[in-house]
């Protein structure tokens, strides 16, 4: 990657780094994506209708009633902000000067406590919560955390994983999902110093296979493939 070109990192790539350094590597710098299995269009679709339901509550000036009494705070009222927050045009973007680049996070929801924003993501699954499931997003709302607090927002040091877990389809085919919120405290600094650190990784040359991907040789295989002239 040229030293000199700006480089922009999200929350999900963040991800990748702390999986694999070498996929990561082999992503950013020569666009060598993993192999993509068959993708379902059903948690896109879920991601639409939960954020719609938020909004339809937000607009009456209530929680969803699923979350009353689990949850601290109450829904952000600006909903031109969040809109902004949530697109791909907008987002939550901070630029770093000292290694000249972005980091750009797309939030899902926000909660507002006394004037203290609380970040908020939606997941959904198919099946019961693993006892790691919470931790592997906590770099998500770490990223998430940080970018409130370069923007100006104030903070209270946590986030929530409102989990929608698959539980009964019942009578004329109503699916019911078990709804979990998970209160996780965050860290911005922490947030900062990952992304700085992947920052500099990219800059620098090609890293070892990390042995625990099986994904690095065959992307280090396509790299390195030269098609028959």
């Amino acid at each position: 990657m040229e030293n000199d070109k700006q480089i922009q990192l999200s929350p999900s790539s963040l991800n990748l780094y702390l999986e694999c350094p070498l996929c990561f590597w082999l992503y950013k710098v020569k666009k060598v994506k993993r192999p993509e299995g068959f993708m379902s269009s059903l948690p896109t679709a879920m991601d639409l209708l939960i954020k719609k339901h938020f909004d339809k509550y937000r607009s009456w000036g209530k929680l969803p009633p699923e979350l009353c009494g689990k949850v601290e705070g109450k829904l952000i009222d600006n909903q031109q902000l969040l809109d902004h927050w949530r697109s791909r045009k907008g987002g939550l973007r901070y630029e770093d000067k000292k290694t000249d680049a972005v980091l750009l996070g797309l939030l899902d929801e926000c909660f507002v406590n006394n004037g203290l924003y609380i970040p908020v993501d939606y997941k959904t699954r198919g099946f019961s919560l693993k006892s790691n499931s919470t931790s592997l997003h906590q770099n998500q709302l770490n990223c998430y955390t940080f970018l409130l607090e370069a923007n100006g927002y104030r903070h209270l040091s946590f986030g929530y994983l409102i989990y929608y877990i698959a539980k009964e389809v019942k009578e004329h085919g109503n699916v019911c999902f078990r709804i979990e919120p998970h209160k996780l405290d965050t860290f911005p600094p922490v947030a900062l110093k990952l992304f700085r650190e992947a920052v500099l990784f990219l800059r620098g040359p090609q890293p070892e296979t990390h042995s625990n991907s099986p994904f690095c040789s065959l992307g280090q295989k396509l790299y390195q493939f030269q098609p028959i002239p």
